[in-house]
């Protein structure tokens, strides 16, 4: 304890010794008439007029003191403050100093003046009796101690030695030792009750902190005894156990604890007899730690520490709260945060269990489903909208997997299903044609009906040997097939899928090397004036000779590259080698690139474009750009501007298979266009639709408004060809009807030769008309 906290206590008990001494006035009277009667009497006997002026003097003194003890009463003690007390005690000490003088003056009288043994024994008697009350009544003060004594003894002492009498004078002497011993004892009885006092306070400030911070802490504490009874029950165990602050526990045993719990209904009736398990083994020893469930929300951890014989001590805290974050955290780590069905890791850990108790004749299946054109979703209605068509989705599965499924979603759109038992292909076919019909149909999102079907690959196997790697990579083989085929409808998997899938394998390696190594060719359509007299240009057409499949089809490989992120690779291969072969052809004529939808998203297109120009030498306004409506369904505002800035570097651009997109009359105003290339689709059934001549017609009018050329895709007769002439729908001619797309050589030299016949047919008549 600090010393300053000390000197306060210090002070406080002499405060306290101090009060003590005007206390008990009782045995202060019975003192007085003690002395009184002792002094009347010795005046009776020898007739000594000192004696009554002695007992009056008595009598006064006991007055006044009695008169000060009743104003010290009336004071305020909490007010007081050292020199308060010590003005005090000397007030009173100055009332002991005379009452205690007067009467050892009136022995030393007796012993000097009187000479009568009845006065000396009365006299002495009393006085020494005074001395002795010291101890037991004015030890509170070492000052008050003192003066008593001196002021008894000093007059007594000189009496003995006053009588001449050698025997009186040794027992004059003999009083020291008396008086000595008294005082030693008063101030012994002083000191003793001084620092039991002292300890007393401070065991009781130390009891008042332990009490205090045991009330607050955060954890609540039950000591127990080696009854298994309660002795110390903090605030935060009542408050933990639901019960009332004012009920004392002490003395009680646990279990009255928890029935005070149930009966607030904090502790289940069904957990009840678990908790008293649980503690049976904490107080016992056989567990150190325990986690507690009380109801369905709360959960107490409990801690057990031994003190041998002497019993228990339980702290315990709510870890109700840790324990439901721990939940969501696990919820989170496990399961889907936007469907809810279980993760891709949780997944495998629940089929990898389900497996393994699985009997080994069983047979199962792992499913593999996929929204058909779930990015045409997104990409109208926005990402929002598409996770909500998820969720749907994801409840009707719900409805379908409390039944026998597991099922998770692995990211995006695709969903796995594991069936743990399927007695044959025939179970399954039926198992997943409910599963699709179930999936398949209408659904509502932000107030639109969406028709929605799905694709899926399926891959069954015994459960002996089976692992949810391979099979997931069979179903997606399947899935692939599925959608290879039109898509809404579920393929199981097949060993041929592999062989495919390999060589798919295979065919993007030699993809990739071939771009690498710049191997792949291009080869040239023509673009003719409407009369089949002129080339105006050629579209590039990048072509793939395989060193051992031989040629492979655009269709297979540029999905391909895109698939595998190289298209751009390949543009950049097809720009450069088209800048480099137009750079060679005469100059009226011009190339045209496709670009993909990928370039349109890249502004570092704008870069190799620019850089295949300059290489080459190649004027910017012989070249030609040609993007699809698919291209620019992604990033529109992205591809206007990466157009715009081509265009003023002075190419063409031009939309390729107009026609075949939902909005494209809005992509005639919005984008930086030149040209527009009608896709053959309007020409297939032109001479026998009317109403795709006036729709072609509606078209090419409304592209010429706009100050755009028209060039026509697909024509292959001399019908279509007829119309098209007819009803002046084009400005160049793209198809079959005049030019399949050739090499390099071929397509300079028919460009060459039609210029020539040009060039002749008109200096004919010139000729003709000099003549």
């Amino acid at each position: 304890m600090q010393p300053a906290r000390t000197a306060a206590f210090a002070n406080d008990v002499r405060l306290s010794f101090v009060a003590s001494l005007y206390q008990k006035r009782g045995t202060l009277f019975a003192g007085m008439i003690a002395h009184v009667v002792t002094t009347m009497a010795i005046y009776i006997r020898i007739d000594e007029p000192f004696y009554l002026y002695a007992a009056l003097a008595l009598f006064v003194i006991w007055l006044g003191r009695t008169i000060d003890m009743m104003l010290f009463d009336r004071l305020d003690k909490s007010k007081f403050q050292l020199a308060d007390t010590l003005r005090w005690e000397k007030r009173y000490v100055a009332g002991s100093l005379v009452a205690a003088f007067a009467l050892g003056l009136m022995s030393g009288h007796a012993l000097v003046m009187a000479q009568d043994p009845f006065a000396e024994l009365a006299a002495i008697s009393v006085t020494v009796a005074t001395m002795i009350s010291v101890v037991g009544r004015n030890f509170g003060s070492k000052l008050n101690v003192d003066m008593i004594i001196l002021a008894a003894c000093l007059p007594m002492m000189a009496g003995f030695f006053m009588a001449h009498d050698p025997f009186m004078m040794v027992l004059g002497v003999l009083l020291l030792p008396l008086f000595l011993t008294t005082r030693s004892m008063a101030n012994g009885v002083r000191d003793f009750l001084f620092n039991s006092v002292i300890a007393e306070r401070k065991t009781g400030e130390i009891a008042e902190k332990f009490d205090t911070a045991l009330n607050n802490m955060s954890h609540g504490l039950f000591m127990l005894d080696g009854d298994g009874r309660i002795e110390v029950a903090n605030r935060k165990a009542h408050e933990y156990f639901h019960i009332d602050a004012d009920i004392n526990l002490t003395g009680r045993a646990l279990k009255a604890a928890l029935r005070l719990g149930a009966r607030n209904g904090f502790i289940a009736k069904e957990n009840f007899a678990d908790i008293n398990e649980h503690f049976d083994k904490l107080i016992s020893g056989r567990e150190q730690r325990a986690l507690v469930r009380f109801d369905a929300r709360s959960w107490l951890e409990f801690s057990a520490r031994h003190r041998g014989q002497k019993g228990v001590v339980l702290t315990f805290e709510d870890v109700s709260a840790r324990i439901q974050s721990d939940k969501r955290i696990l919820h989170m780590a496990r399961f889907d945060n936007l469907t809810g069905l279980p993760n891709r890791s949780w997944f495998k850990e629940v089929v990898e269990t389900k497996m393994a108790k699985a009997k080994s004749g069983q047979s199962l299946a792992l499913a593999v489903l996929d929204i058909d054109d779930f990015k045409h979703v997104n990409d109208t209605m926005g990402h929002v909208s598409g996770d909500k068509l998820l969720s749907a989705i994801a409840t009707r599965l719900g409805s379908l997997s409390r039944q026998k499924f597991v099922i998770s979603r692995f990211g995006g759109d695709e969903f796995v299903l594991f069936i743990p038992h399927v007695e044959d292909e025939r179970d399954l076919q039926i198992t997943m044609n409910h599963v699709i019909d179930t999936l398949r149909g209408t659904y509502i999102i932000d107030g639109h009906k969406l028709f929605i079907s799905l694709s899926g690959g399926v891959a069954m196997a015994p459960v002996a040997g089976a692992a949810i790697e391979g099979l997931h990579i069979q179903a997606d083989l399947a899935l692939y097939e599925a959608k290879r085929r039109d898509k809404n409808r579920w393929v199981l998997f097949e060993e041929s899928m592999n062989q495919q899938y390999s060589a798919r394998q295979r065919l993007k390696v030699d993809l990739r090397e071939a771009i690498r190594t710049q191997s792949m060719t291009l080869a040239y359509q023509p673009m003719f004036n409407p009369q089949g007299t002129r080339i105006a240009g050629a579209e590039a057409l990048s072509r793939w000779l395989h060193p051992e499949l031989g040629p492979i089809s655009p269709a297979d490989y540029i999905p391909l590259a895109e698939e595998m992120g190289i298209i751009s690779d390949l543009t950049r291969c097809v720009v450069d080698q088209a800048a480099r072969d137009c750079a060679s052809w005469p100059s009226n004529l011009f190339v045209s690139i496709n670009l993909s939808a990928h370039d349109l998203g890249d502004r570092e297109i704008i870069a190799v474009i620019a850089d295949a120009l300059d290489r080459n030498n190649l004027a910017a306004e012989r070249l030609q750009l040609e993007v699809t409506e698919s291209g620019l369904m992604g990033e529109l505002e992205t591809a206007r501007s990466i157009l715009s800035e081509l265009r003023a570097m002075g190419m063409s651009i031009a939309i390729d298979d107009f026609g075949t997109g939902y909005s494209s009359l809005s992509y005639l105003d919005k984008l930086p266009l030149n040209k527009v290339k009608i896709d053959r689709s309007f020409i297939s059934e032109l001479t026998d639709d009317p109403s795709k001549l006036k729709l072609l017609r509606g078209v090419v009018h409304l592209s010429r408004e706009l100050g755009l050329e028209i060039v026509v895709e697909g024509v292959e007769t001399q019908e279509q060809l007829k119309v098209i002439r007819d009803n002046n729908c084009a400005d160049l001619i793209q198809g079959y009807i005049f030019g399949m797309p050739m090499p390099m050589g071929a397509f300079v030299e028919l460009a060459t030769t039609l210029s020539r016949g040009e060039k002749s047919s008109v200096a004919r008549p010139a000729a003709m008309k000099s003549h």
